[in-house]
C-alpha cells in the first residue's frame, strides 16, 4: 500500500531583526571602536587641560597693567607666542582628524566582509543585502558623525582667546574645518567616501589609501575653488583692507578704467611708482559670514555624504555576489 504524502508548504524565513544586526555589527567592531574612543579620549582631555591654561593666561594677559612691563611682558609672551604655538601645532594635527576617522571607520567595514567573503552566511540566514547593508552602515556612521560634531565644540572653546584676541581668523582653512559643524560633515563625509571605496575595491588597505586621497583631493578643491564662492565676495575701495577678521581672498591692481592690471612686471611698476587712476583692491569675504559658510559647506557634504551612501548600497544589492 502506498502512502501518498503532502509536501511541506515553503515558507520564507522571517528576517532577522534590526535590533539584531546592530548588535551583531557592534560585536564585530567593538575593539576597534573602543581603540578609536580610547585615542580621542586621550585628545579631548588635552584640550581641557591646555585650554584652561590657555584661558588663564589670555584672562592674564587681557588683565595685564602697564605699571609692571617685565611682568606683562612674560605674561604676553606666554600667550601671544608659547601657547599661540602650541595651539597651531595643534591645530595642525588635528586637522587630519575627521579624514583619518572616517576613512579608517568606513572603508574596512564593508571591503572586510566582501574580502573575506563571510557577507555570504550573513545573506543566507536572513539579514538580506540591504538590511545586511545598512546594519553595518548606519550605526558607525551616527557614531563618527556625533562624536566629530562634540570634538569640534571642544576645539572650538580650546581655541577662542586666539580668536578673542584676533591671532587667527575664523575662516582661515585650518580653522574653519576644525569649528562649527564643518567636522563633523567631513568626517561623514571622509566615512561615506570610505565605505563606497570598499564596496568598490573590496581590498581594505587599497580602499583606505584611494578613500584618503578622494578626501584629500576634495579638500583641495572645496578650499582653493567652492568655498571662496559660496557668497559672491566684497570688494574694497581702492586702497582699502578688509575690515576685521574677514578672508582676504586676494588683492588685485586695477586701472582706470578699472580693468584688472595682470602683468607681473607692470604691478611692480606700480608698486614703486603710483600713478593716477591706478589702485589695489582687496576680494574678501567679510567674518559675518562665517556661519552662512559653515551651513552651506555642511550642507552639500551631508548631501554628498547620503548620495555616496545610498550608492555603496546600491552597488552591494546590484553587484556583491
Amino acid at each position: 500500500m502506498t502512502v501518498l504524502t503532502t509536501p511541506a508548504p515553503h515558507t520564507t524565513p522571517r528576517p532577522v531583526p534590526w535590533r539584531r544586526l546592530a548588535w551583531m555589527s557592534w560585536r564585530q567592531y567593538r575593539h576597534s571602536a573602543a581603540g578609536t574612543a580610547a585615542f580621542l579620549g586621550v585628545l579631548a582631555l588635552y584640550l581641557l587641560i591646555m585650554g584652561l591654561r590657555i584661558r588663564s593666561a589670555y584672562a592674564a594677559a587681557t588683565a595685564c597693567s602697564s605699571t609692571a612691563p617685565h611682568a606683562c611682558n612674560a605674561v604676553l609672551n606666554l600667550f601671544n607666542n608659547d601657547y599661540h604655538n602650541i595651539a597651531e601645532v595643534t591645530a595642525a594635527v588635528l586637522n587630519a582628524v575627521p579624514v583619518l576617522a572616517g576613512v579608517f571607520a568606513g572603508a574596512p567595514i564593508l571591503a572586510r566582509e566582501l574580502d573575506s567573503g563571510t557577507f555570504r552566511f550573513a545573506w543566507t540566514q536572513g539579514a538580506g543585502r540591504t538590511r545586511w547593508t545598512l546594519a553595518r552602515l548606519a550605526l558607525p556612521a551616527v557614531t563618527v558623525t556625533a562624536a566629530a560634531a562634540a570634538f569640534s565644540q571642544l576645539f572650538g572653546w580650546y581655541f577662542w582667546p586666539f580668536f578673542a584676541a584676533q591671532q587667527a581668523g575664523s575662516f582661515a582653512p585650518q580653522y574653519f574645518n576644525l569649528t562649527g559643524i564643518a567636522f563633523a560633515a567631513w568626517t561623514l563625509a571622509a566615512f561615506a567616501i570610505g565605505a563606497l571605496a570598499g564596496v568598490l575595491i573590496r581590498r581594505v588597505v587599497p580602499a583606505i589609501a584611494a578613500a584618503m586621497a578622494s578626501c584629500a583631493g576634495l579638500l583641495l578643491v572645496t578650499v582653493f575653488y567652492l568655498r571662496p564662492h559660496y557668497m559672491a565676495p566684497l570688494i574694497t575701495k581702492p586702497n582699502g583692507t578688509a575690515p576685521g577678521s574677514g578672508w582676504t581672498i586676494s588683492q588685485v591692481w586695477t586701472g582706470p578704467n578699472g580693468q584688472r592690471i595682470t602683468n607681473f612686471d607692470e604691478i611692480i611698476a606700480l608698486i614703486q611708482h603710483p600713478q593716477r587712476g591706478y589702485s589695489e583692491v582687496t576680494i574678501y569675504q567679510p567674518d559675518t559670514r562665517y556661519w552662512p559658510f559653515q551651513f552651506i559647506e555642511g550642507g552639500w557634504l551631508l548631501v554628498l555624504s547620503l548620495l555616496l551612501l545610498a550608492a555603496t548600497v546600491w552597488l552591494v544589492r546590484r553587484r556583491a555576489a
